[in-house]
């Protein structure tokens, strides 16, 4: 388990490694400014998060200490309110959001209700277990260069083994260290492949029905349309698109192409301010010198975060 020392150790060598005081962690010659700018990764939320829901301990934890079903938005928000600080925010920012997580995760513990997969009814999870967070840090990295890729021109083998570099610096502001982490990316490929292939990854009947709220849903105004549904269960390995009864129909995979086509036609053609998400907005305009983010910013920011601007205590 990551502990608040463990965290501090680890948060010594973000400082170490990081872009400087107002750049933050990465700054903007990183590759991951470069990926998690595009809004258009949002595409992968549906995908990332069935991801980390098939890991038993990580749906045991939002079935019983999340707000998901009443507040959905509130989730989402309080979600990127925390990840886009640390990816795009001043080296203050981004260390703050990893001790609020940090504290947040330190909260989520209890027991297995049933037995899942390799893990016994009655055993104990926590999100700040070391082995869950490699997790749902690797959902995150693959699922937005997976994205990017589908998208936008993909990465080239060298830029692909530097976001993963950095990708192994981000994973230290969950309190992963070195150690915890594959040393390259074919070692993290690696890992992935084992995990989807694995019984650590089994859906749960709590998995299943948190993924049935989301997609389908009781309000139908939050409801996913049916490309972007497709979409994500197409992204997921077989046995755990199965395992979510997410099965795939000729309309299905015909509305996701469709969608596909033109999200690829039309958004790498859309002005900055639409096409790059408000956190990244607001990070050139503070490498500008500018004390506060323009209107349109905070607006973007708003529909991202949840607020005008990634300062947590404004």
């Amino acid at each position: 388990m990551v502990t608040e020392k463990d965290l501090e150790a680890t948060l010594d060598n973000v400082r170490a490694h990081a872009a400087g005081p107002v750049a933050g962690v990465f700054g903007p010659s990183s590759v991951t400014w470069q990926i998690d700018r595009e809004a258009v990764i949002f595409l992968g939320a549906g995908r990332a998060l069935l991801l980390q829901l098939a890991h038993p301990w990580v749906a045991a934890a939002i079935a019983e200490h999340s707000k998901t079903f009443a507040d959905p938005i509130g989730r989402f928000h309080r979600t990127f309110g925390i990840v886009f600080p640390m990816v795009f925010g001043s080296l203050d920012q981004a260390l703050l959001s990893s001790r609020q997580l940090h504290r947040r995760h330190s909260m989520i513990v209890g027991e297995m209700p049933e037995t899942v997969g390799p893990f016994p009814a009655g055993s104990r999870y926590c999100a700040n277990d070391i082995p869950s967070l490699r997790w749902v840090h690797a959902t995150l990295v693959e699922t937005a260069l997976m994205v990017h890729d589908l998208v936008l021109p993909p990465l080239s083998a060298e830029e692909r083994d530097r976001y993963w570099s950095e990708a192994r610096l981000y994973g230290a502001l969950f309190g992963l260290t070195g150690d915890d982490l594959p040393a390259d990316w074919s070692g993290f490929a690696a890992y992935t492949t084992a995990m989807a292939q694995s019984e650590t990854l089994t859906v749960s009947p709590a998995a299943r029905e948190i993924a049935a709220q989301i997609f389908s849903g009781a309000r139908p105004w939050l409801r996913p349309p049916r490309w972007y549904r497709a979409l994500a269960a197409r992204m997921l390995p077989e046995r755990l698109r199965a395992g979510f009864g997410l099965a795939l129909d000729e309309r299905d995979i015909r509305a996701a192409d469709n969608a596909l086509t033109w999200i690829r036609r039309v958004y790498p053609k859309l002005p900055d301010r639409l096409r790059y998400v408000g956190p990244y907005q607001e990070a050139q305009a503070r490498l500008r010198g500018e004390p506060q983010p323009d209107w349109m910013t905070r607006c973007l920011n708003r529909a991202w975060i949840g607020r005008p601007q990634m300062d947590a205590r404004r």
